[in-house]
């Protein structure tokens, strides 16, 4: 059983939650119009400042990637992006095998290449770390993560997020895309949706204007501009060249053009990030090649926030459970879903629903689910992945004993030892995926 401390933590939480989502609902939809631009993060949120220094491990920065909604992402790149492709990990390999993160380097007189990465011409204007283009760097995979909040309530900056986001970072060895999306009710279904495959698509623009600033690069002219459509191309003394707006502004992401591989994508949604993340899976199965060269290779959901008419035998013996119980989560249900649209078994809410929409089962990508014990979504996720293996998609089921719904996510849990042991266990599971070898056979 949760300990006394969790029990106790949670009464207050559900409190707090029900009132904040009753107050909501009182004020819904008279009082809270809709508004495109919406709102990705509440006033009441405990944030977590971006850190675009390695201080830590991990190196964070916010992007505004759509100038109509309030739609963002805060980048997660781990330290090890910095080592040379051909350069020897052992010291990584080594630690690897003791789940203990290879040491810091804090010394005063860093190797060349680490000064090359933070001193001089390589900071941004932040001062933060910007890529060198005078020596390649190593590419890694990108996970899209999806928090979550019960659609009301959560960011891509919290300082729970941020944690997890790093933590995840580190032990997958990916670039983590956060993404804040549109919370209801401002924006109610389908903004979250759409705000996912955006970010999906905005992946994939920043993979293609990276490729052009390469074929930009070279040639024997000072200075070469061509002007499209308010985008301006510079070729510069033969060096890379950049893609800048009407404005002068790089369009291109320099930490993603330097470190990330879109072919190596994963999604990873928690609790209803986890419905966000089905939903965007299900997108780019439909895209095919149209996302090229962002390739979903696997998708990991964590007690997604599924739910259905016909009650599962967990909905009805764990209704009252910790945290997120069903009664609370009904209220986040009528929030987030359209008034004429409210039905447990709406497409997002219920992914074996008989109105499911979308390419066939057999189609999705690999699909990881992690569940807890005392959650009373655990049934109908695991019968979705239940349903995903008859179609013989690989669709594990990890159940965490005597855990919660957000054991690994929520603020006060993120530090238990069960916390740590799910964020690795994820991390060998999703390496299946998105290691460069056999990385043929993988979706």
């Amino acid at each position: 059983m949760p300990s006394v401390a969790v029990k106790l933590y949670s009464v207050f939480f559900k409190l707090l939650l029900k009132h904040r989502l009753q107050n909501l609902i009182s004020i819904s939809p008279h009082h809270v119009p809709s508004d495109s631009f919406g709102v990705s993060t509440r006033s009441d949120e405990s944030v977590s400042a971006a850190n675009p220094s390695f201080s830590d491990g991990v190196a964070t920065k916010d992007i505004h990637i759509d100038p109509m909604t309030s739609l963002s992402v805060r980048i997660f790149l781990p330290e090890s992006a910095l080592s040379s492709p051909t350069e020897p990990r052992s010291a990584d390999r080594r630690h690897s095998h003791n789940n203990v993160p290879p040491p810091l380097d804090h010394s005063s007189s860093p190797p060349e290449s680490r000064r090359n990465s933070y001193g001089g011409e390589n900071l941004e204007p932040y001062g933060g770390y910007a890529p060198s283009p005078k020596r390649s760097s190593r590419k890694l995979p990108v996970m899209l993560q999806f928090h979550g909040g019960g659609w009301v309530s959560g960011s891509s900056d919290s300082a729970a997020n941020d944690f997890f986001c790093r933590r995840i970072a580190k032990v997958c060895d990916v670039i983590v895309l956060a993404v804040g999306y549109r919370l209801a009710p401002e924006n109610r279904y389908p903004a979250a949706f759409e705000d996912g495959v955006k970010v999906l698509h905005w992946l994939g623009k920043q993979a293609n204007l990276a490729d052009c600033c390469k074929s930009l690069g070279g040639g024997n002219n000072n200075n070469n501009r061509r002007v499209s459509n308010g985008v301006e191309l510079k070729k510069m003394n033969g060096q890379q060249g950049h893609i800048v707006d009407a404005f002068g502004a790089s369009m291109v992401e320099p930490w993603l053009a330097a470190h990330a591989d879109p072919s190596r994508c994963v999604l990873l949604g928690v609790s209803c990030g986890g419905n966000i993340a089905d939903y965007v899976a299900r997108k780019a199965v439909e895209a095919g090649k149209l996302l090229e060269p962002v390739k979903v290779v696997a998708q990991v959901l964590m007690y997604p926030f599924f739910i259905g008419n016909n009650p599962t035998q967990s909905e009805i013996k764990l209704a009252n459970s910790y945290f997120y119980d069903k009664p609370v989560s009904v209220l986040a249900w009528k929030l987030f879903l359209p008034e004429k649209e409210f039905d447990f078994d709406h497409p997002a809410a219920n992914p074996l629903a008989h109105n499911r929409s979308g390419p066939p089962l057999k189609l999705m990508p690999p699909t990881l689910t992690v569940v807890a014990e005392h959650d009373w979504m655990r049934d109908r996720a695991i019968a979705y992945a239940e349903e995903l293996r008859k179609v013989n998609v690989d669709s594990p089921v990890l159940e965490y004993k005597d855990a919660v719904h957000e054991f690994a996510t929520l603020d006060m849990l993120l530090k238990t030892p069960q916390a740590q042991a799910c964020a690795e266990d994820i991390a060998i599971w999703v390496k299946k995926y998105i290691s460069l070898r056999g990385h043929e056979f993988s979706y």
